[in-house]
């Protein structure tokens, strides 16, 4: 018989005395896999396809108003879209955007187990949820200005004259980027509240995809085949038509849609109230249901 030997090895042992980070660096960490994960960044070339179209096909419109614009006389440019217009045209592209890729922040963590992972000490439970809508978030938000941007650039610069268009229109900027605000804050959330509840994508999608399209449907299927004094309390049905109201009554525009001329009819702390409650609402689910997770 020959007796076991065990060999020890000096492979160079140091404490770390690099800075304490703590808290701060697991908060950061978060929110730098929450937009890697939504861009598909560091897994296959297939999982970016789908951030690369919806990301051009919101460009796309603010491309196509600058070239009509740069093309247009110039007693045509008045009937141009602007940028009131843009958020009505791209917020469907960007709810699909949003229905697709946020829930893919909370369902792999839940599926795979990682979840319990992260809810350890430092990262906090608020830390974890915060951080992953804000990574969606800032996602949403540069969706939502860069074309905007590039509208405003594209649209002075094909201007007559550049600095009178700037002093007529600068009131533009403020105002897109109100109007963004309430738009991405409603698209962030209320995926990511949906999301909570399963751990397949693919479920969470379909729903928020089919809340949005029923939604809709019976919206404008109320207003135009009932309609009379209470049509205008059936547009809000339509959950996709809020955060456009609040756009239109930002850009102060008139000419809307039936659906958003009926919300307009109302009371307008109605509609912003109604608007709370479909994002801080799921923003409350949301919480709530990791809470449980947790306990």
């Amino acid at each position: 018989m020959t007796e076991r030997q065990g060999e020890v090895y000096d492979i160079g042992y140091q404490r770390y005395n690099g800075p304490q980070e703590g808290r701060s660096r697991a908060r950061k960490a978060i929110w730098i896999d929450g937009l890697r994960t939504s861009l598909g960044l560091g897994r296959g070339w297939t999982v970016k396809i789908l951030p690369a179209l919806l990301f051009i096909a919101m460009v796309t419109p603010a491309l196509v108003f600058t070239l009509i614009a740069s093309f247009a006389g110039p007693g045509d440019a008045d009937g141009i879209p602007g940028h009131a217009d843009y958020y009505e045209i791209a917020s469907r592209i960007l709810l699909l955007f949003s229905a697709i890729i946020a829930p893919e922040l909370l369902t792999t963590d839940r599926r795979n187990g990682v979840i319990n992972l992260y809810l350890v000490r430092p990262l906090s439970l608020n830390d974890y949820i915060i951080g992953r809508w804000l990574a969606f978030f800032s996602i949403t938000l540069i969706i939502v200005y860069l074309p905007q941007v590039m509208l405003f650039l594209g649209l002075s610069l094909s201007a007559p004259d550049v600095w009178n268009y700037l002093q007529n229109n600068w009131l533009d900027i403020p105002r897109f980027i109100a109007s963004g605000l309430f738009v991405a804050a409603f698209t962030t959330t209320l995926p990511l509240s949906v999301a909570a509840f399963t751990t397949r994508r693919a479920y969470a999608a379909a729903f928020v995809i089919g809340l949005f399209i029923v939604s809709s449907a019976t919206g404008n299927a109320l207003v135009e085949e009932i309609g009379g004094s209470n049509a205008k309390w059936y547009a809000l049905i339509d959950i996709t038509s809020v955060p456009i109201f609040i756009n239109d009554v930002i850009f102060n525009k008139t000419d809307s849609s039936e659906l958003i001329g009926e919300l307009k009819r109302l009371p307008a702390l109605v509609v912003y109230a109604w608007y709370l409650v479909l994002t801080v609402g799921p923003a409350s689910l949301l919480w709530w249901r990791y809470k449980n997770l947790r306990t």
